[in-house]
C-alpha cells in the first residue's frame, strides 16, 4: 500500500513538472509558405521513415553506422504522415506541436504506461526482440530486481510483496509479439528513470552515439533517446536528433529544437553545457548508454 501511495504522489509531482516545463515555449520559424510549398531543405514531408523525412543541414552528412545495428533501427523508425498529431494512450491529442516535429508510428497500447523511460526501454527491447536476441532483454524494477525476458517466457511470474519481488512458477509463454508486449507492460509498471539510470553507463558528451540516452533519474525525472547523428564535412561538428515519450503515456515523438529552428530537429553537440529540449532541461553530464 505504501508503494502505491508513493507511486501516485510521484505521478502527481511529474505531471506538475510537465505542465510547468511546457509553458513558455518560443514560437518556431515557419517552414512552409501560405500556399503550402515546402521551403525547408531539411524536411521531406513525404518521407515515411526518419532518415527519409529529415536530411542533415547543408554541409553535413549522416554518420556511418553498421547495417542491422541498433543505430540503423533507430534511424529507420517508421513515422506517421507529416503534420500528424501525437496521441495519448486514451486517444486524446497532444496539441502542442512546438514540442514535436514528427510522430513515430509504433503502437503504445491503451494503458497509461508508455511514458519517458518506458519508451527508451521499449525501443531497445523491441530491437533485440525483432533480432531474436532474447537473452539480452532484461531490465530492473525500481527496487533493483532484475527481470529477464527468457525467465518470464519460461514460465516464471512476479510476486511483489511490499518492496520485495520474487519469481514464482507460472504458465509458459510464447515468444510472439503479444507475449513480448505483456512483458513490456510489466517492465513499464515497475521501472522508471530512477531504475533505468542505474543500469546505464555514463558517457562523455564528446563520445555520443546513436542509441545513447540523456536521462535525469528520479522522481520526477525524464529521458530522451538519440535517434540519429550527422557530422560536418569540413569542421567535424556533430549534430544529433532526439525522440521522447512523456506523461501521461503517449506516442514516441521526434523533438523540435526550439533554440535553433534553422536546423531543427537537429541539435548541435556541445553547443552548451545545458541541453534544452521542449519539455525538459538536461545537462551534458547526463548522457548514458546501455551496457552490451
Amino acid at each position: 500500500m505504501i508503494r502505491v501511495i508513493v507511486y501516485i504522489v510521484c505521478i502527481i509531482i511529474c505531471l506538475g513538472a510537465c505542465r510547468n516545463d511546457a509553458k513558455s515555449l518560443p514560437d518556431r520559424q515557419k517552414v512552409e509558405l501560405s500556399n503550402g510549398a515546402n521551403t525547408n531543405p531539411i524536411l521531406n514531408p513525404n518521407g515515411k521513415i526518419l532518415s527519409e523525412r529529415f536530411s542533415p543541414p547543408e554541409g553535413y552528412h549522416r554518420i556511418n553506422i553498421e547495417p542491422e545495428s541498433y543505430s540503423q533501427y533507430l534511424r529507420t523508425l517508421p513515422l506517421k504522415a507529416h503534420n500528424e498529431s501525437v496521441q495519448y494512450f486514451d486517444g486524446n491529442i497532444k496539441h502542442n506541436k512546438q514540442v514535436y516535429t514528427a510522430v513515430v508510428d509504433l503502437s503504445i497500447g491503451d494503458k497509461d504506461l508508455h511514458q519517458c523511460a518506458d519508451a527508451v526501454i521499449r525501443l531497445r527491447a523491441e530491437y533485440l526482440w525483432r533480432n531474436k536476441y532474447y537473452d539480452k532483454i532484461h531490465f530492473n524494477f525500481t527496487n533493483g530486481f532484475r527481470v529477464d525476458y527468457t525467465e518470464w517466457v519460461s514460465g516464471k511470474k512476479m510476486l511483489v510483496k511490499g518492496n520485495k519481488t520474487y519469481w514464482i512458477e507460472g504458465p509458459k509463454r510464447s515468444y510472439n509479439y503479444e507475449g513480448f508486449w505483456e512483458y513490456m507492460e510489466l517492465i513499464f509498471m515497475y521501472a522508471g528513470t530512477a531504475s533505468l539510470s542505474q543500469e546505464l553507463l555514463s558517457i562523455p558528451i564528446s563520445n555520443m552515439q546513436i542509441g545513447d540516452i540523456i536521462i535525469k533519474g528520479g522522481h520526477p525525472g525524464h529521458a530522451v533517446v538519440v535517434v540519429d547523428m550527422a557530422i560536418h564535412e569540413a569542421t567535424n561538428e556533430k549534430l544529433y536528433m532526439l525522440a521522447q515519450s512523456y506523461m501521461p503515456a503517449q506516442e514516441l515523438q521526434i523533438l523540435h529544437n526550439n533554440n535553433n529552428a534553422a536546423i531543427s530537429p537537429w541539435y548541435k553537440l556541445g553547443d552548451n553545457q545545458v541541453i534544452s529540449t521542449p519539455e525538459w532541461t538536461f545537462t551534458q553530464d547526463q548522457l548514458m548508454r546501455f551496457r552490451e
